[in-house]
């Protein structure tokens, strides 16, 4: 078994409020300073950059998950994540599918573009990847679990765009494979505050939107591989 150190939480550039420093290079090398041995790619709403990442991530030797931080109709983020490329088009066709054309306004939100390993652009998003997408949670936790993926709630104790802040509590039943909480939270005051929600898994990750965000929080997992068959073992085994 390997206990790896996993932040599955990264932003790049690609999304409108990632640093222009998110790059596939620097992410990988901040990963790497971290100690970080598993990363995944979270961008807003797509997931265009990640074949990149995950390029740089084999050459260097860090296993990557593919991944998207979606907002729902409701206006919670929600972290998806799937293993192949195929589920990753899947996963992005989803989003393409679901996401407002609402034009993207660089002045205001910043550029969304992805590139290749050495900066230079392969493509710009035209839609703004922050707006809510027209499906509410149950739905797009059934599509990702329909493609295989892992469904895990965002930063949930968060004052906006959380479970807790949009919906005021986790819906019963709600086919979550863990639950997430931001950097700035104490894991273990919140689940001796949060007794009900002990039947889930608690993971905690950076939200990563500077270089040096990268690995500030982290989860630790027994895995007999690290990667994505890996990490939804650790997710979905028998928890108590």
């Amino acid at each position: 078994m390997i206990c790896a150190k996993a932040d599955l939480h990264i932003h790049t550039f690609l999304s409108p409020c990632g640093n222009i420093g998110m790059t596939p290079l620097n992410i990988v090398a901040q990963a790497k300073a971290k100690g970080l041995q598993l990363i995944a790619v979270t961008d807003h709403n797509s997931t265009l950059q990640g074949p990149v990442v995950r390029q740089v991530c084999e050459r260097e030797g860090i296993a990557v998950i593919y991944g998207a931080e979606i907002t729902t109709r409701e206006e919670v983020h929600c972290l998806a994540y799937v293993g192949s490329e195929e589920q990753r088009v899947e996963l992005q066709h989803y989003l393409e599918k679901h996401l407002p054309h609402v034009p993207n306004n660089p002045d205001i939100f910043g550029y969304q573009l992805w590139v290749d390993e050495h900066e230079q652009v392969l493509g710009e998003a035209p839609y703004l990847l922050i707006s809510a997408i027209d499906q509410g949670i149950e739905q797009v936790a059934a599509f990702v679990h329909s493609i295989e993926g892992l469904f895990v709630p965002a930063h949930i104790e968060r004052s906006r765009n959380s479970l807790l802040s949009q919906l005021g509590f986790v819906p019963p039943g709600l086919p979550a494979d863990a639950l997430e909480l931001s950097r700035y939270t104490n894991p273990v005051d919140f689940c001796s505050k949060n007794a009900t929600l002990k039947k889930y898994r608690i993971i905690q990750s950076s939200d990563a939107h500077f270089p040096g965000d990268i690995g500030t929080a982290a989860t630790s997992f027994l895995m007999e591989k690290t990667g994505f068959a890996g990490l939804k073992t650790a997710l979905t085994s028998t928890h108590e």
